[in-house]
């Protein structure tokens, strides 16, 4: 006689599913996101207990502001990273942008829309260029982006004979970008928020974003499914173009003219720094958009609590660099691979 077993009567199901309930919500946030979330509450204590203002609406919104362009640009470094490449010109970039979009917009008439267009095809153009270098000129990325950290920046200079250029605060439309509000909250805030949602929704509901975490993970693999990598790369990087040229253009509305270095000069430290304490894997295949929102958020308010508190500017770049060492060190405890020089 053959015996059947039954199923796992409706009275248990529910009871399995409220005791599973607290660690899937652990996994839906991330041990990584917690990790980031304990340290922002705790910074945001630590100096609103210091500073009564520092917890202030107006506070909050001028350190949103202040990360917004860090944030764009680390979004699309966590892309460029989760692909297995780096690029450490950002910054460099959107100097680039910054004086073409100024400068365009005076030479046209004081057309906004024209300094906004030249400005996004330039930084098209360059994104496009770090990406054939790096994958027909074969060059390692982090050398390839290196040189154009020094390159653009030196095109930014060359462009505005080293000085900031034109005076757009007298548009509407640069006005209402650099400090306009909708619903309370800045534009540029807006503008962020609308660039990391569509790359999320692009890395988790897409084939491109499969394809990209792909590519990063094991692009041999990859290659052997079918994956175009040479073209996802070039594409990849024209996308950090693009986004850098919209960081310049918020920089040139946010400072009312076109800033060469002022302004973006570091900001590839931050954006790298963001995407690795956001749970980016350096080596590639690994990253979240809000696990990198999350670190921008952090950046900001610790720098910002610094530059409250009076402390020297200079103390920022030593937690900055400070933070990217233990996020690096965390990610390798946590794979376990072997430190340089140390025995297996």
């Amino acid at each position: 006689m053959s015996t059947t077993t039954k199923p796992p009567t409706t009275a248990q199901e529910p009871a399995r599913r409220t005791a599973a309930s607290p660690s899937t919500a652990l996994a839906a946030i991330g041990g990584q996101n917690l990790s980031l979330i304990g340290a922002l509450v705790l910074v945001l204590t630590l100096f609103g207990v210091l500073n009564d203002n520092y917890l202030s609406l107006n506070n909050m919104q001028v350190i949103a502001e202040a990360a917004t362009i860090t944030g764009l640009l680390a979004v699309v470094q966590t892309v460029v990273i989760i692909c297995g490449g780096l690029d450490i010109s950002v910054g460099s970039q959107a100097g680039v942008a910054s004086v073409v979009s100024a400068m365009a917009f005076t030479s046209t008439g004081s057309n906004a829309f024209a300094g906004m267009a030249a400005a996004v095809a330039v930084g098209l153009l360059i994104g496009l260029l770090n990406g054939a270098i790096i994958v027909y000129g074969r060059v390692n990325p982090t050398i390839a982006t290196l040189a154009g950290l020094a390159a653009y920046k030196g095109l930014a200079q060359l462009l505005s004979d080293g000085r900031a250029q034109g005076y757009v605060l007298n548009n509407d439309v640069f006005v209402f970008l650099g400090r306009g509000r909708i619903a309370g909250l800045p534009v540029m805030v807006w503008i962020l928020i609308v660039v990391a949602v569509a790359v999320h929704v692009m890395l988790t509901r897409t084939d491109i974003g499969r394809n990209v975490y792909a590519i990063g993970g094991n692009d041999t693999a990859a290659r052997l499914a079918g994956i175009n990598i040479n073209k996802y790369l070039v594409a990849v990087y024209g996308l950090i173009g693009i986004v850098a040229a919209v960081a310049g253009i918020l920089l040139t509305a946010r400072t009312g003219s076109g800033q060469p270095t002022s302004g973006s000069e570091g900001l590839e430290l931050k954006a790298i720094t963001a995407a690795a304490l956001g749970g980016c894997a350096l080596k590639g295949g690994k990253g979240t958009i809000g696990g990198t929102l999350l670190a921008v958020a952090l950046l900001g308010c610790l720098e910002n609590g610094l530059t409250v508190e009076g402390i020297n500017s200079f103390w920022q770049n030593v937690a900055q660099g400070t933070l990217l060492v233990v996020a690096v060190v965390v990610q390798q405890r946590r794979t376990r691979e072997r430190a340089v020089g140390l025995p297996a």
